[in-house]
């Protein structure tokens, strides 16, 4: 049974792979020993080597090869240490992967992996399946950058719903992810940065709620009582 989406505060480790692989514009392709292969789905051309996954079809290994596919998850903020999760996808292929591959390819799942600030875990394809996506993993990036570009200068306002209160002497605070669940910010400091979990009142259901959470966050920090500023 899926836990209520009003009682959880963040994403699980099958949501963060499912909106790493929803959001990826590229992947790396390691197959059978060969070079690895860069596939970009939004380059100017048209897309190419797409894959599904598939569950494992229970025969032996025959001729089938095993199959590595690497996404990374970058921070669409300029913050410092943009890298903010890596997924890497295993299984196995009909074939070698190369270069030249073009429309589908089939692979059989065998397992994902996510590595993030919070460790190294492995997510089955049968979590994967249970998972619903996440209706803001296409237009985070797009979301956050107009957030710092169009409402930058009220990023800092955000501090004061930040518990436990931030340290004195950070230097800069960015908006480094949202989810359906929350916003986090980083603030850095000279040499070293935390991050901060905002959580949503409620979990976003469709995307055109997410705006309205932020204003919502926003409110909520000019109500708050105590303030925390950044330094001049």
């Amino acid at each position: 049974m899926r836990p209520s989406l009003s009682r959880v505060t963040h994403p699980s480790p099958a949501e963060r792979v499912l909106s790493v692989l929803t959001a990826a514009h590229s992947m790396t392709v390691v197959s059978d020993g060969r070079e690895p292969v860069e596939v970009h789905r939004l380059d100017g051309s048209r897309a190419r080597g797409l894959v599904h996954l598939h569950e494992p079809s229970g025969s032996g290994p025959g001729a089938r090869v095993p199959v590595r596919l690497e996404f990374t998850d970058i921070a669409p903020a300029p913050v410092r240490d943009r890298l903010r999760a890596r997924v890497t996808v295993t299984g196995l292929l009909a074939a070698p992967y190369g270069a030249e591959a073009g429309g589908n390819t089939c692979v059989e799942f065998g397992r994902a992996v996510v590595e993030d600030g919070g460790g190294r875990t492995f997510v089955t394809l049968d979590e994967l399946r249970d998972t619903d996506p996440d209706p803001i993993a296409t237009g985070e990036a797009a979301m956050l950058t107009h957030l710092l570009d169009g409402h930058g200068e009220l990023v800092p306002l955000l501090l004061r719903l930040v518990r436990p209160q931030p340290d004195k002497g950070a230097v800069r605070v960015l908006p480094l992810a949202m989810d359906r669940y929350g916003l986090t910010l980083r603030l850095e400091y000279p040499g070293t940065h935390r991050d901060a979990r905002l959580p949503f009142a409620k979990p976003v259901t469709r995307i055109d709620q997410a705006g309205p959470r932020i204003h919502a966050l926003l409110s909520a920090a000019r109500r708050a009582s105590h303030r925390n500023r950044l330094p001049l």
